[in-house]
């Protein structure tokens, strides 16, 4: 009886004890603990200054993006929704964005903000660690500003958003030019890799780079994917 007791126990222990196959562990633990509570206003300053290469150069960014009427995109780490605002005009009554953040904050902000310029096309979504919790299939352009160091777990993050485009959707990252030497302390410390470390998790993916915008940002680079494979 004794022996069958323990037969019987033997896996449920062995599963309580042994982690989960193929589960990724976290590359950059705590980097989004600011972002569980943020203070919407001090970020709106921060995100919507001037002083901020990528608020100055939006436009620009909005016209790489390369966005026509009737799209659907999501913005994936929308923050205080400044993209989200100026695609959702970009795209039309026919079209929609999708606002992703794990800050609930920032998509009642985000919310509220399309209310009053009248968007109706503005969607939110509360996105998780690791995945951006998108529908299959949903979107035709997928936009990540200085919001791919942020991933803990990219490779989840990077299946999800795969199966989130559509046949030939296209990706776009944004993100700090972080050499040694010349960039900032701060981007040094952040950002847990250059863009070459990062590209290459993008390929491995399953996507294909199709074009990088040079002379709009000095600080960050602008690369786009195409989605291949099923």
């Amino acid at each position: 009886m004794k022996r069958r007791m323990a037969a019987l126990l033997l896996p449920v222990l062995m599963a309580l004890n042994t982690p989960v196959l193929g589960q990724e562990t976290s590359v950059r633990p705590g980097i989004n603990d600011p972002f569980r509570k943020p203070d919407v206003k001090a970020y709106i300053e921060r995100f919507e200054g001037e002083s901020r290469e990528i608020f100055e150069k939006r436009d620009a960014i909005v016209k790489a993006c390369a966005v026509k009427p009737g799209m659907k995109i999501a913005d994936i780490g929308a923050g205080t929704g400044l993209f989200t605002r100026m695609f959702a005009r970009e795209v039309g009554p026919q079209g929609q964005v999708m606002a992703v953040d794990i800050a609930a904050a920032f998509l009642e902000h985000i919310e509220k903000s399309a209310r009053d310029l009248k968007l109706t096309n503005v969607k939110t979504i509360l996105g998780g660690d690791a995945s951006p919790r998108l529908p299959t299939g949903s979107a035709d352009l997928v936009f990540v500003c200085d919001t791919y160091h942020h991933f803990e777990y990219p490779k989840s993050m990077l299946k999800d958003i795969h199966a989130s485009l559509k046949p030939g959707g296209r990706l776009v990252v944004i993100d700090f030019i972080r050499t040694p030497g010349t960039s900032r302390q701060w981007v040094i410390d952040h950002v847990r890799a250059g863009q070459d470390v990062f590209e290459q998790e993008i390929t491995q993916a399953g996507f294909r780079k199709v074009s990088e915008s040079k002379g709009i940002l000095k600080e960050n680079y602008l690369a786009v994917f195409e989605k291949v494979g099923p």
